[in-house]
């Protein structure tokens, strides 16, 4: 019998007081002089272990008319470091300095506006470009990528979200303590090389996820439009001209504020000895030097009065969301808004593909998320539809309203509630079935929490929400006051004289 299967047989007693003292026993946390967490669970099923760096630190804290710098500065960890990935580290490092002194002459010209000098802006962008070219010379092509695959590393990767970063990948346990000094040589000494090459991959990944996607141009006006002041308007790609002007500078203070020890937390997962991870932590992490206080947004969005709504033009399939304001993962709330999603569009037992979906027939697909686009911050529940053909936006709207209304107006079944329930700590036992998963949990929740132990007590919490919970939840949030409207419509056909029918 497979591991998992066996897992799901003991549902009922599992993650239980009891379950979380064994998981205790073999979870090991220590933090550095210098802030930075680790944690380490032993798993000697096979020689192989996971790592997952978390960083604190996201889209959201871009700072304004940067937007897209933290998933700039996740696509530089991956360029080296001065002693990988160069031919000559002090002539690189000299044109590097080069490129910023040209760039920052340009910048001046160009800040005068209406009187800057067209023919001097044309010779600093040709100085520019040749800057570049010379220290991209020195570049050696994807050689940190190497140095981990060819000792074995498997599913090297890194992501951005609104609230953190991860970097994340496996090593043979006989290759631990080559993670130790790759994976600090990058915080230690990262080098911002092919910096500006890489941001026209950044700006071409904004441009086939949001701006040739008619989902992503979709969640986009839902967003900027869903929040007038907190930074969650902004998606995690940032904003077109923002990545067009983004320095390596700014990439440097944003590592310097963000990259903190105390505002990392490592996992590690596998075949390992804790004590010889602590070891090999002290010396090559404990090398990184204790920084300030990595800040949080400050800006807090001002109460919404009233319904919003923003169309997006758009000839592909139609797309509807349906979005109310809701409190942040530190509610007291947040339990019962994570078991109400469940409620309405957990799988095919679930209100609203039920109703909307299968028999109605009216959507080809529904679903609802209780939090979007993140959680350190009040946010987003939100519902999404995709209308069935022959079936119209505003049918679909009118449907989703319906099933509101019966949930704010009729609790849920206790065997709803209960599958919801079973289905939550199924999810939990699906992620804990690998290293790779088991590292980041463990590195999520103590970030967000500061204590792992929340992975297990959250779903406590989750055993203590009702029924009633459930319906005064809905009466309390899914409220047409906090509501955000955004869908997609066919433009207008042109009639033969060029006007529109």
């Amino acid at each position: 019998m497979k591991v998992r299967a066996f897992l799901l047989l003991l549902l009922p007693g599992l993650l239980c007081a009891q379950s979380l003292k064994d998981f205790e026993k073999k979870v090991t946390q220590f933090t550095l002089p210098n802030g930075l967490t680790f944690l380490v669970i032993e798993r000697h099923q096979a020689p192989v272990v996971s790592f997952h760096t978390y960083v604190n630190a996201g889209a959201v804290d871009d700072p304004s008319g940067h937007t897209g710098l933290a998933h700039m500065f996740e696509h530089m960890a991956f360029k080296g470091t001065p002693t990988i990935g160069t031919k000559n580290w002090t002539l690189e490092k000299a044109a590097l300095d080069a490129i910023e002194k040209v760039y920052d002459r340009l910048d001046a010209e160009r800040n005068k506006g209406f009187r800057a000098d067209p023919k001097k802006v044309a010779a600093l962008e040709a100085e520019l470009k040749a800057a570049i070219e010379k220290a991209d010379s020195y570049v050696v092509d994807n050689e940190y990528d190497r140095a981990v695959e060819s000792n074995g590393g498997v599913g090297m990767n890194a992501g951005t979200s609104e609230d953190q970063t991860t970097y994340f990948y496996s090593f043979p346990s006989n290759r631990i303590e080559l993670w130790f000094l790759l994976e600090s040589e990058r915080f230690l000494h990262p080098v911002f090389r092919e910096f500006y090459k890489e941001r026209d991959v950044v700006r071409e990944e904004r441009r086939m996820r949001i701006e040739s996607s008619p989902q992503g141009q979709l969640v986009e006006a839902l967003t900027s439009t869903a929040f007038a002041a907190h930074p969650y308007k902004n998606m995690a790609a940032g904003w077109a001209s923002d990545i067009e002007n983004l320095r390596a500078t700014d990439a440097q203070q944003f590592y310097k504020r963000y990259y903190n020890p105390s505002n990392l937390t490592i996992g590690i997962a596998g075949d390992v000895n804790p004590a010889e991870a602590k070891r090999l932590a002290e010396r090559y992490f404990g090398r990184i030097p204790r920084g300030p206080q990595a800040p949080m947004v400050q800006t807090v969005e001002p109460p919404q009065v009233g319904e919003k709504r923003v169309g997006v033009e758009s000839a592909a399939q139609p797309f509807l969301v349906v979005a109310y304001k809701r409190p942040d993962q530190y509610s007291p709330d947040a339990a019962a808004l994570d078991v109400m999603e469940e409620v309405l569009s957990g799988g095919r037992t679930g209100m609203i593909y039920k109703e909307m979906v299968r028999d109605s027939k009216i959507a080809l697909g529904a679903a609802s998320y209780s939090a979007f686009p993140g959680e350190k911050y009040k946010s987003l529940f939100l519902f999404f539809v995709v209308p069935n053909a022959g079936h119209t936006i505003e049918e679909n709207e009118k449907a989703v309203y319906g099933i509101i209304d019966r949930i704010k107006n009729e609790k849920p079944s206790a065997d709803a509630v209960k599958r919801v329930k079973t289905k939550l700590r199924a999810d939990l036992i699906s992620k804990l079935d690998s290293n790779a998963g088991l590292a980041a949990e463990l590195c999520a929740h103590q970030a967000a929490f500061g204590d792992w132990r929340k992975m297990f007590t959250e779903l406590d919490d989750i055993d203590k929400v009702t029924p009633e919970d459930v319906q005064k939840i809905a009466q309390k949030y899914l409220i047409e006051t906090t509501r955000t409207v955004a869908y997609t419509y066919t433009p207008p056909k042109a009639d033969t004289k060029g006007g529109a029918k």
